[in-house]
């Protein structure tokens, strides 16, 4: 159905006869048809076929444009113009959907045709193409559904006339040409734009699981972990990955996965620990639609997900002996079959292991398959709790501070006074609990400075650390009889205390009374956990 606006015309009509016009618009469609066969640039192809129209069936200032993947933009795909100025203005031209006649095409997806643009308010013109006396034809360019994708639009050379009919269906045939074109080209750019997104993303990604992100510390055992890392992200080797909850397997799992020649496949994650034994198997190896109740349909498994990439098992250690023996047949053969399944698959993936369990403890005590065990166990990396690593809390808690300050969008700054009184502490839950401590401080700290008032150290006898020049009184400290320092029955620690305490708490006097430079016995009250007290 054509919606047709007409006027009367003050022009006169032509005398070009009905076959005429079929004549000229018969070989403007053999000329398109050429054109598109022989295609190699999609918008160039769009420009040669709105030349046709204009040079042979009279049909001036054609115009492409196509709607946006959301289906609520209309862009300028292609003009026909010999303005220069016009074809710049027409690569930022926008319609909104129901906007003006070519976005109320595209809404109602039904051809409009003007007898005479001036007569029709609504109209537009935003590159100002048209003469507003003359009339104006716009089809709707459809999808193989019938949805209209995009809007083709003319102006014909001559007021209205009784063929304005021929020319509309004329234009909806040459729409109808271009459909399977502009399709292509809507798909390009959709191409374009997720390709473009897909690189960012990686770039995002890598730069946050990037080595140089991952070297947040400079103590001996972490420098080991990471040089282990950046060995074998080059590699297919399996990895098992040992450490306290909250140390960072996970991250050191991710920095291997997207440091390696898989980064650009799948990195899939699933922790052992947090579905029982029936439905692991389910969510490892998937399963067939009717396998049982509640499986309404087939479902590939994490192995099947992860093909080509890196599967992370968190909690390795909490499966049962016997799930164990199933995933060991995957690991060894590279193949499974899916619950209620017959067919056997083949995968490709690495797997990168983590637990918090001593697995060789487990396996002497027979809870864990030593077969297992020596399949995972292939590169073992041991992550050290922060305690054993108290030197690079400093540089950590200013690393987290600072990825804090950019989630916040706002300057954090983190005293001394905080990190010494952060030091004391043996951080039982590791990094997570680090940084855990250090958002709730920046949620309390209202100008944004981190000192000892918002800290709060769950399980530490929190005795304030005042700053330089604080008028601020702590909590009294009960006096306790000094020991010797040369007493022989005490350990290192002691000892240093007893230094302290003899030297008034000078760090470089009780260097000089153990024979130590000020470093040395720095970075014994760093190890040590020695709260150091203020006089």
């Amino acid at each position: 159905m054509i919606d047709t606006f007409s006027s009367t015309s003050r022009y006169s009509v032509g005398a070009t006869s009905r076959s005429e016009v079929v004549d000229r618009q018969f070989r403007a469609l053999c000329t398109s048809a050429h054109i598109l066969c022989r295609v190699t640039n999609i918008e160039e192809s769009l420009s040669e076929i709105l030349k046709v129209l204009h040079d042979e069936a009279g049909l001036l200032h054609g115009i492409v444009t196509l709607a946006d993947p959301e289906h609520t933009i209309l862009q300028v795909g292609a003009v026909y113009t010999d303005s220069e100025a016009v074809i710049k203005a027409s690569h930022s031209t926008r319609y909104q959907v129901g906007e003006g006649i070519v976005g109320r095409i595209l809404q109602h997806n039904q051809p409009i045709v003007l007898g005479r643009i001036s007569s029709e308010p609504r109209f537009l013109d935003k590159l100002a193409l048209y003469e507003m006396e003359l009339p104006f034809i716009g089809v709707p360019i459809r999808d193989i559904d019938g949805s209209a994708i995009g809007v083709l639009a003319a102006q014909p050379d001559v007021p209205a006339d009784d063929y304005l009919p021929e020319r509309t269906a004329f234009l909806k045939a040459v729409a109808d040409q271009l459909s399977q074109t502009c399709r292509l080209l809507v798909n390009v750019e959709r191409g374009q734009t997720l390709a473009s997104e897909r690189d960012e993303l990686r770039r995002e990604v890598r730069g946050q699981y990037g080595f140089d992100n991952m070297v947040v510390g400079h103590t001996d055992n972490m420098r080991r972990v990471f040089d282990q890392v950046r060995r074998v992200a080059k590699w297919d080797s399996t990895v098992l990955v040992l450490g306290e909850s909250g140390t960072g397997k996970e991250l050191i799992a991710s920095a291997i996965h997207y440091n390696s020649p898989r980064a650009h496949k799948r990195f899939v994650k699933l922790n052992c620990a947090s579905l029982p034994e029936n439905l692991l198997e389910s969510e490892l190896f998937g399963h067939e639609k009717g396998a049982f109740t509640g499986a309404v349909k087939q479902r590939k498994g994490r192995f099947e997900q992860a093909d080509g990439g890196t599967l992370f098992l968190d909690e390795i250690g909490e499966i049962s002996p016997m799930f164990q023996a199933k995933l060991l047949r995957v690991l060894q053969e590279g193949e499974l079959e899916r619950v209620g399944g017959t067919q056997t698959i083949s995968v490709d993936v690495r797997i990168v292991a983590a637990t918090n369990r001593n697995l060789e403890d487990e396996v002497e005590k027979g809870k864990f398959r030593e077969d297992l065990y020596y399949r995972l166990n292939v590169m073992a990396i041991r992550i050290p709790p922060l305690r054993d690593r108290l030197a690079d809390l400093p540089e950590l808690s200013r690393f987290l501070v600072e990825k804090l300050s950019r989630h916040q969008g706002r300057e954090l700054r983190l005293t001394d006074n905080a990190v010494r009184m952060m030091m004391s502490y043996d951080w039982p839950g590791n990094v997570r609990e680090l940084e855990n401590c250090l958002e709730r401080a920046a949620v309390m700290s209202e100008e944004g400075v981190i000192d000892t008032d918002v800290i709060s150290l769950n399980g530490v006898h929190n005795v304030a650390v005042p700053s330089v020049g604080s008028s601020s009184v702590s909590a009294p400290v009960v006096a306790r009889p000094s020991p010797d320092m040369d007493d022989p029955d005490l350990d290192e620690r002691e000892r240093v205390i007893a230094a302290l305490e003899q030297a008034g708490w000078v760090q470089a006097k009780a260097a000089r009374l153990l024979g130590m430079t000020p470093r040395q016995i720095a970075y014994r009250i760093q190890t040590m956990k020695i709260n150091v007290r203020k006089i």
